[in-house]
């Protein structure tokens, strides 16, 4: 008798360029959120405001938002390759200008310089990820890359903080800067010389991404990501001056947040693959639960660990079914619609990170930052509600009309 043929895997293992790009995730991710446990040095070294430090994070989210769709036309006919390679020595060198920025001023330029590599990056980045692999796993595939981020929030930001307090702020951006060049490398040795496929054809791309699905997504995305950043945006603060904790212990409880964020990035993708809508709805809806929940846990200091480490697994349960969604919407349009995409998430930063020093500065306090920024991602959650809604309403149309059409031919 012959032997029965082997059963393909159900699940076959993911290319190694994944990675490659998780890499490159990683130090871009380091430096976008790094700044947010160096708040308070930055503050007192440059004399200005916990509100005005807090601006340094707009900034660089609206770098990134307009940063985006410029650099992913601008690169149009580049090699996809030789464009992430181009952006990681601009994130390179942007975060050395950080390391020597002699004030506030420069500093903010220099965080300007380097976002304009975040959101083509991970645009072209989630373009070439999708490509990797097959169709059913493309939420995976992209919730791998931005695997990056994640643990560049485990890792980066909690070690960013204790570096920042041991030796000053500077020395965590000459790190950054060590980061970026071996990420470079990363890149350039793994990231196959063919990821790059066809040319961009710009008309087609605008065309897509001025569609009402599109612009509907990147709503969604800019609400459902400012909830966020109105609260950890001054999570340093807030679990030094409202929980208690001393400064010493914020750089333990960050590791729950970036715990939290590897978990939740990695179930986000994986809801996302089976059923993309359920999984942007219910996401939406647990994380903007968890925000207003930690309106009240900061007040205690465990129930304000525990909020931390719960924020951060729902705040990144939501990007790949955000960036998957993109992607569904824009047919066509699909490198511009992702890299626009990410600037709404930094748009959405941008804002939620000025809201959050609006609700401080005006009386609200550190404690009022859960319940407002709730607010928002609930506003994200009715915009993907009504998107839905809009679909299977276009959906029935399309079907009621393909049944009465073989009638109105007789």
């Amino acid at each position: 008798m012959s032997a029965l043929p082997a059963m393909p895997s159900a699940r076959p293992r993911l290319p190694l360029a994944l990675y490659a790009l998780t890499a490159g995730a990683f130090g871009i991710g380091t430096t976008e959120f790094v700044i947010m446990g160096l708040l308070q040095q930055v503050a007192a070294d440059l004399h200005v405001t916990i509100a005005s430090a807090g601006l340094l994070i707009s900034g660089y989210a609206l770098g990134v938002f307009f940063g985006a769709p410029l650099l992913t036309v601008a690169t149009a006919r580049m090699p996809r390759k030789h464009v992430l390679l181009a952006l990681m020595l601009v994130f390179t060198v942007g975060n050395l200008a950080c390391a020597l920025a002699p004030n506030y001023a420069l500093l903010m330029a220099a965080r300007v310089v380097t976002s304009l590599a975040h959101g083509t990056f991970f645009g072209v980045g989630a373009v070439v990820a999708a490509g990797l692999v097959v169709p059913e796993r493309r939420a995976s595939a992209i919730s791998v890359m931005f695997m990056g981020l994640t643990v560049a929030t485990l890792l980066g930001v909690p070690a960013g903080a204790w570096l920042g307090l041991q030796l000053g702020w500077r020395a965590t951006f000459w790190a950054v800067t060590a980061i970026g060049a071996v990420a470079s490398a990363i890149v350039f040795a793994l990231v196959p010389d063919d990821a790059s496929g066809q040319a961009l054809d710009v008309r087609r791309e605008f065309a897509a991404v001025r569609s009402a699905p599109v612009l509907l997504a990147l709503l969604t995305t800019m609400l459902g990501f400012a909830g966020v950043f109105t609260v950890y945006t001054y999570v340093q603060p807030a679990l030094i001056d409202v929980a208690g904790f001393s400064a010493a212990s914020v750089s333990p409880i960050l590791l729950l947040f970036g715990a939290g964020m590897i978990a939740g990035n990695l179930l986000g993708g994986r809801l996302a693959d089976r059923s993309l809508r359920g999984a942007l709805i219910g996401t939406l809806a647990v994380l903007a639960l968890v925000e207003l929940a930690f309106g009240l846990a900061i007040h205690s200091p465990i129930a304000a660990a525990i909020g931390v480490g719960l924020l951060g697994a729902a705040a990144f349960a939501i990007v790949a079914p955000l960036q998957a969604s993109v992607l569904h919407a824009a047919r066509g349009g699909e490198s511009l619609a992702s890299s626009l995409n990410i600037g709404a998430f930094n748009f959405g930063n941008a804002f939620g990170a000025w809201l959050g020093g609006v609700v401080i500065d005006h009386g609200g306090g550190l404690a009022a930052l859960g319940p407002v920024a709730a607010l928002v991602t609930f506003a994200g959650l009715g915009v993907a509600a009504f998107t839905h809604a809009r679909e299977r309403r276009a959906t029935a149309s399309t079907a009621a009309h393909t049944r009465t059409a073989p009638c109105s031919a007789h």
